[in-house]
């Protein structure tokens, strides 16, 4: 791994468990096993890097949810799939758990992709249940927009709910919460 790659996975991680505001050039660079010439060589400084880092979680984020959102099977089955799949919960999620961060909400660059990855989910999570609406399988007075802020703002207040516990029962309970209530609405035919 090139020490640009090194710098970049130590930030990423360093942002998940601690934040922009704790995760200091020190921090990354011992965690990278670098020296300062070296992160400064490759990044103008530490929002230069954290915005790499930032930008790398998001895509990944957003490729792991698509290969859900776009799998076969009916619009409720995928965001089941969405919803199930394997996390690191107790560790909250690594783009969503950033907004808690004031310094890096306050900096318009680095709030960006964070913006941008929860706007996206939201939008892609809509176009799911629009589809599934459109084939019948969900009641037609189904919100597509709404559904998906909903969806997402339960999966993260599960990730909070889950930290604060420090056990994932309140994260599956929530989970299990929104997916009942998704039930609810798909026609009696799918059920």
């Amino acid at each position: 791994m090139s020490t640009a790659e090194r710098l970049i996975e130590s930030t990423r991680e360093l942002l998940w468990e601690r934040g922009y505001a704790a995760t200091s050039p020190k921090a990354i660079q011992q965690r990278a096993g670098v020296g300062q010439g070296s992160m400064y060589h490759h990044f103008a400084g530490k929002p230069d890097l954290a915005l790499a880092a930032i930008g790398r979680t998001a895509e990944e984020m957003r490729a792991k949810a698509e290969a859900q959102f776009s799998a076969p099977g009916t619009a409720v089955e995928r965001i089941t799939s969405y919803l199930l799949r394997e996390r690191e919960v107790l560790r909250g999620c690594p783009i969503g758990g950033l907004t808690q961060d004031p310094d890096l909400m306050a900096d318009p660059a680095l709030r960006a992709p964070v913006e941008e990855t929860l706007a996206w989910l939201r939008g892609r999570l809509a176009e799911v249940v629009a589809e599934g609406r459109g084939t019948g399988e969900l009641d037609a007075a189904l919100d597509p927009q709404a559904t998906a802020a909903t969806i997402v703002a339960v999966l993260q207040g599960g990730y909070v709910l889950a930290r604060a516990a420090d056990s994932v029962a309140p994260f599956d309970q929530a989970i299990a919460g929104v997916l009942g209530l998704l039930a609810a609405h798909t026609s009696i035919a799918d059920r």
